[in-house]
């Protein structure tokens, strides 16, 4: 008689996810909010929400992922920042709202469950939750044997945040005469990561550990810094400060993303060289030999957040961002649109 098959026989160890559930909760425990119930480890997480202080609370989300920069994790053997990455991509998604985050999910997959990994991705997403101020309040770890090459996994984030209806930032207010304050960027963050692996890997055939000269660094370091969280800062900011347009840098970089909150009447004038564009980005361009309208509609270029001010308060919104530790410059302005010309131009 043939023995007796097992889930584990198949690739499925649930003595080892049980043991990984375990972990996750002392790791969940460091990311406290006031509103959580529970613990990790039931079939959904809980959040009790305290509104005695918004008079209309609209609940806001965001699901999103950090794409192939998993390819950089997967090359070093490093995965305790990813999971930053992904949690910024979800809450400064929702903080473009006025939001304030709230509590944070993550879906991970992978092929053969290793614990070590695992935990190192877990305990970068409870570093991003600690970052935004929200909890991580559940999620999921799925080992699915034969859907991904040995070593790979994937990763997803959720996450809610909540704001007073009338508190929503929506790009309504913007007219002609605000400028544009652009914050800085850590990096490449999460996107564009298709190019730079062709760039890096292929066409010029560096390893994750090649020492670059003009960057001072290995590039593996380089391309897996962390996604900034902008979600202290910026509701800091808008506590006192007129902001009536966010405009996250993402999937698209400063061309198409800023369009997302302007109103059709209106269009914005980039001054290019008005900010300091960080390294790794000439490197990249100068290495791919990739024109510079592609490189703005890729890459964030160094501005990971741009908030749209009036005018009379730009100054007081720059010199609040430098107390509050970011790094701002002013690089356009709004003007009144006519016709069906572009919503965004570029101005030497």
């Amino acid at each position: 008689m043939s023995k007796p098959l097992t889930y584990a026989d198949a690739g499925v160890d649930i003595d080892k996810a049980n043991s990984l559930v375990q972990t996750i909760k002392k790791i969940a425990n460091n990311t406290p909010r006031s509103g959580v119930m529970g613990e990790i480890g039931g079939f959904c997480g809980l959040f009790s929400l305290n509104l005695s202080n918004i008079e209309r609370p609209v609940l806001v989300s965001s699901t999103d992922g950090v794409g192939t920069k998993l390819k950089i994790a997967f090359m070093t053997g490093r995965h305790d920042t990813i999971g930053i990455d992904l949690v910024a991509m979800c809450v400064n998604d929702i903080l473009v709202q006025g939001a304030k985050p709230l509590f944070f999910l993550d879906y991970f997959s992978i092929g053969k469950l290793e614990n070590d990994v695992a935990s190192a991705v877990i305990q970068g997403v409870a570093e991003g939750c600690r970052q935004a101020q929200c909890a991580l309040i559940g999620g999921e770890t799925a080992e699915m044997p034969g859907l991904y090459a040995e070593g790979e996994y994937d990763l997803a984030g959720f996450s809610v945040g909540i704001v007073d209806n009338e508190k929503i930032i929506d790009g309504s207010s913007i007219r002609g005469g605000h400028q544009l304050v652009g914050i800085a960027s850590s990096g490449l963050h999460s996107n564009g990561f298709s190019l730079v692996r062709k760039i890096c890997f292929d066409t010029l055939g560096l390893k994750v550990d090649s020492f670059v000269e003009s960057l001072n660094a290995a590039i593996g370091d380089i391309l897996l810094t962390p996604t900034r969280i902008y979600v202290d800062s910026v509701l800091s900011l808008i506590k006192d400060q007129p902001v009536h347009g966010l405009s996250h840098i993402t999937g698209g970089g400063i061309t198409e993303n800023i369009v997302r909150v302007l109103p059709q009447a209106c269009k914005v004038c980039i001054r290019k060289g008005s900010w300091d564009i960080p390294p790794v980005f000439t490197f990249l361009q100068e290495a791919g030999n990739v024109e510079l309208h592609e490189m703005h509609r890729t890459f964030n270029m160094g501005i990971g957040m741009v908030a749209i001010v009036p005018e009379k308060a730009t100054a007081d919104v720059m010199d609040r961002l430098r107390i509050l530790g970011e790094q701002a410059f002013i690089i356009g302005d709004v003007v009144e649109r006519t016709g069906d010309e572009p919503q965004v131009m570029w101005m030497d």
